[in-house]
């Protein structure tokens, strides 16, 4: 087996910066780890409450913390640090070659969704509060076995809002199904398919920050231990 991660993400018409942040960091006992953080409104402000939340949850995972602790720390450390008052939704999404696991840990009001083979689609929906604005917030943590053709989607809500001021809810879940219908799966493709509709939905002018991550686990393409990342990042 191998796993496919790839993301696609845009920034809201208009405004200077996204205020969604995304990291990844490689974890000290085997394993990625994959931090998604939209921050409180958007522009240059969120932006710092979001590369606030995911330096603190990158470090901590880089240093060996579980994944929940991680992020409870992320918690108390923007409550600390802005009094309650601003809040972000985090997302972690973590392959731990220790436990054999794919771990999802979300704050986040949007949904995780999860295809399993032989299992269908899940939502991971269990209602769970942004970190940043009570005492005591917690995550939501899903373990799944590490198992072939495993696809899991997070994203935030500038996906979830897409076109709601004239168009239906984008169903995202039926997007997924559709694309997943279509056979041979990339997680490249299905990040970018979401994406293309909902700028489709938006007429290509986003009225908030866009995220989308994804990540498959498929048949291994070749013998090679050599692993490969691509970024590209317009200018």
């Amino acid at each position: 087996m191998e796993i496919e991660v790839a993301a696609a993400k845009i920034g809201k018409w208009a405004t200077s910066q996204s205020g969604d942040t995304l990291e990844m960091v490689e974890r000290p006992h085997g394993g990625f780890s994959f931090v998604l953080v939209d921050g409180q409104r958007s522009g240059r402000a969120a932006k710092a409450i979001s590369n606030l939340v995911a330096r603190k949850v990158i470090s901590e995972l880089a240093e060996g913390v579980r994944d929940g602790a991680a992020a409870r720390a992320a918690h108390d450390y923007l409550f600390t640090y802005r009094g309650g008052k601003v809040s972000a939704t985090l997302n972690v999404l973590s392959v731990d070659l220790i436990t054999d696991t794919l771990v999802l840990s979300r704050n986040s009001h949007c949904p995780i969704i999860v295809v399993i083979p032989g299992q269908g689609m899940k939502l991971l929906d269990e209602t769970v509060e942004p970190i940043g604005v009570r005492r005591g917030t917690k995550p939501s943590i899903t373990e799944l076995p590490l198992k072939l053709g495993t696809l899991a989607v997070v994203y935030t809500d500038g996906l979830e809002r897409a076109g709601s001021w004239s168009s239906p809810v984008f169903d995202i879940p039926q997007a997924v199904q559709s694309l997943m219908d279509e056979g041979e799966i990339r997680a490249q493709h299905v990040a970018d398919a979401l994406l293309e509709q909902a700028l489709t939905l938006e007429e290509g002018r986003p009225r908030d920050d866009i995220s989308v991550l994804v990540l498959h686990i498929a048949e291994r393409q070749e013998k090679s231990e050599v692993r490969h990342l691509l970024l590209r990042v317009p200018l």
